[in-house]
Parts: structure tokens; C-alpha cells; sequence
């Protein structure tokens, strides 16, 4: 019997080999429409972390990426706190849309409440503010649906769940999916802000409920209370990779460390491994997590970014400049890495002794 590739994340209710076989089923339905718009068709396959419509006669395609701030929201409602979780909505997916080589240009909200409360999403809409302009987008629209039976809080009335959608530009001669990755190609690392918007459901159970740690718990090792270090926002990535648009860079390929840790890496055309060899020291949240829960290096790499939120492949070559660009928009970046030929599409984290093995990571 197939193991789930994560059994405590599967045992706080989510289940990666189920989602899996779902997905299977569902995009089989979704890819029969590619051809119902004949001037307007999907120009990837479905799995990148975006896709991009060709429009015909133009040499320039439309981005788009969707995405939620999941059950970071719960931590939220815990603090009665809702100013940054716009910037996780907006960060989740512009961070999506710079994977394909777009330019991020505008995005769409969907709220979803179980009452309207005028300053709760006065609070979020500061945070969507914040997040586009750190994305430099527009926010050009929106829909708030109150769905009282449907949407539930932890306390009566404050439940809410919030998503969105970014689209983006991208010349068609520039859309990047890690096509011309080769074995010897350098991965650098940029740093994360912490626990991004990835892994909140096996978070909270570890902390809030097996630990009986509170969200207004103080912690020396985070230097702030549990819920401020939970709800920290999602580093937007958009300055310093349009940069590195900008300066001609020949971005090979790039990653959005999300759910699914490192293995967002193997989303390339290319069927190539990777051997990460050096990593920063851990973000404190991890090893609080890893410690309070008797985790596995082996499963907090596969749920979580462990430090590196994204990562860009590029010859050796360019690795200095990509570097220097980060620092420039005061992002940490390391080379962690380097591909290696692997039809398997293996990857290798050294540090920590593991490699991976059919989508999940096993000790060496």
C-alpha cells in the first residue's frame, strides 16, 4: 500500500498523495478546453507555476496565476490581525507569474466571509495595498461573497477565506520553463521571510495544539510572540527579478519555494537533478517547528522552504551578477547548488543527508 509522501502533514488533514490523484482527474477535464478559444489558446502545458495565453498577431503573452493564503488565515483570526495577509494573497501569486519570465501588471481579490465586518476588511484591504505596491501591480477589481453557511471562523462570525489572481506580460520569446537547463548550471537561493504561506496546517497542530503553545506565546528563539513570527508576510520577489529581466540575465529557470519544498525545482522542461551542497542556517521558526513536532529533516524539506523561498538557475557565468542584483533590493542570496543530468529528476540535499526518492525525500 502507497505511504502518503508526508504522514503528519496527511494526519492535520492534508493528504499530498490524495491531492495528487485528484488533480490528475480534474486536469483531464481542464485540458479539453485549450482549444475552445482558436486565437486565444494556452501556450504551456498544464504544471508550471503559471501559464501564458498567445494571443494571435502579438508578440506578447498574458501570464496568469491564482492562488489563496490558505490556513495562515486561521492564525489571523487567532491575533484579530488582518493588515498583511493581503500581501501573502498578492506575493502567492505574483511569485507564481516571475517563474515564466512575466512581468507582474494587475490583480483580482475573491473574499469569501462568513459576516462583513467594515474594519476587517478594511484591515485586509491595507494588506492587499501594501502587496501591490511591493509587487508594483494595479489591484483592478475584486468580489466579495457572504457565505454564511458555507464559511466558519474560530469564533462566531469571523471566518473568511481570501484569493486572487495576477496575470502578467511576457514577451513569447522569453517565456521562461527551463528548457535549456544543463548539467552544470548554478542554483542560487534567495533567502525567505520565514514560514511564507506553506504548511500553516501542520504548523498550527504542532504548535497551537499538540505544543499548547498560543499564538501570544513569547518565544526567546523567534525574538516575538508565535503569532507574530506565523503571520509574517511572504517575501515579494518582483523588484529583484524584474531587475534581473531588465539586465538581459539569461534566467535559465526559476522557482517559487512553496508547498512541496525543493521538488518545485524538478517544474522545469528539462528532465535534470539537482545537488544542493550549501544552505544558510535555518529560519528559527523551522527548527522550533522540526523540535515541537519530532519532525524529519526529511519532511520539513518536502512541506517546507526551510530558509529559501526561491531559487534561479543560470550559468555559472551570470551567478555573480544575480547575486549582486538581490543585493541591491536588500534580498540575501547564496549558490546553493548546482543540476546534474537525472532523467529521474532526482534531488540531493547534502547538508542534510537526503535525496529524493518517487516525490518524497528518504535519509542517505
Amino acid at each position: 500500500m502507497e505511504q502518503p509522501r508526508d504522514p503528519r502533514y496527511a494526519a492535520a488533514g492534508v493528504d499530498s498523495t490524495k491531492a495528487d490523484s485528484g488533480l490528475a482527474r480534474l486536469r483531464t477535464w481542464v485540458e479539453k478546453t485549450f482549444s475552445l478559444h482558436p486565437t486565444a489558446r494556452p501556450y504551456l502545458p498544464l504544471g508550471y507555476f503559471a501559464n501564458v495565453i498567445r494571443l494571435d498577431g502579438l508578440d506578447i503573452g498574458i501570464a496568469i496565476s491564482t492562488d489563496g493564503v490558505g490556513t495562515k488565515l486561521l492564525v489571523a483570526e487567532l491575533l484579530n490581525k488582518y493588515d498583511t495577509v493581503g500581501i501573502d494573497c498578492i506575493a502567492m501569486n505574483v511569485n507564481d507569474l516571475l517563474c515564466v519570465g512575466a512581468t507582474p501588471v494587475s490583480f483580482v481579490d475573491y473574499l469569501a466571509v462568513e459576516e462583513l465586518q467594515p474594519a476587517v476588511l478594511e484591515e485586509i484591504g491595507i494588506g492587499l495595498c501594501r502587496g501591490a505596491e511591493l509587487a508594483r501591480v494595479s489591484i483592478c477589481g475584486g468580489e466579495i461573497a457572504q457565505l454564511h453557511e458555507m464559511v466558519r471562523g474560530i469564533r462566531p462570525g469571523s471566518g473568511f477565506d481570501l484569493a486572487g489572481t495576477a496575470i502578467g506580460t511576457v514577451p513569447l520569446d522569453r517565456v521562461i520553463v527551463g528548457a535549456d537547463v544543463q548539467p552544470g548550471d548554478t542554483v542560487i537561493g534567495l533567502a525567505s521571510s520565514g514560514i511564507h504561506s506553506n504548511g500553516l496546517t501542520l504548523a498550527r497542530r504542532v504548535l497551537l495544539h499538540d505544543s499548547k503553545l498560543t499564538v501570544e506565546s513569547y518565544l526567546q528563539e523567534l525574538g516575538r510572540t508565535l503569532g507574530e513570527e506565523l503571520l509574517e508576510p511572504t517575501r515579494i520577489y518582483v523588484p529583484e527579478v524584474t531587475a534581473m529581466f531588465a539586465a538581459n540575465l539569461r534566467l535559465k529557470a526559476l522557482a517559487h519555494v512553496t508547498g512541496d519544498g525543493f521538488f518545485n525545482l524538478t517544474r522545469t522542461a528539462s528532465p535534470i537533478g539537482y545537488v544542493i551542497h550549501t544552505l544558510p542556517p535555518v529560519p528559527p521558526i523551522f527548527a522550533v517547528l522540526q523540535e515541537a513536532g519530532k519532525l524529519s529533516d526529511a519532511e520539513m524539506f518536502q512541506v517546507y522552504n526551510m530558509g529559501i523561498g526561491f531559487c534561479l538557475v543560470v550559468s555559472e557565468s551570470e551567478a555573480e551578477r544575480v547575486m549582486q542584483i538581490a543585493a541591491e533590493h536588500g534580498t540575501r542570496a547564496w549558490r546553493i547548488g548546482t543540476t546534474v543530468a537525472s532523467p529521474e529528476r532526482t534531488i540531493t540535499i547534502e547538508p542534510h543527508h537526503l535525496q529524493s526518492q518517487e516525490q518524497r525525500f528518504v535519509s542517505r
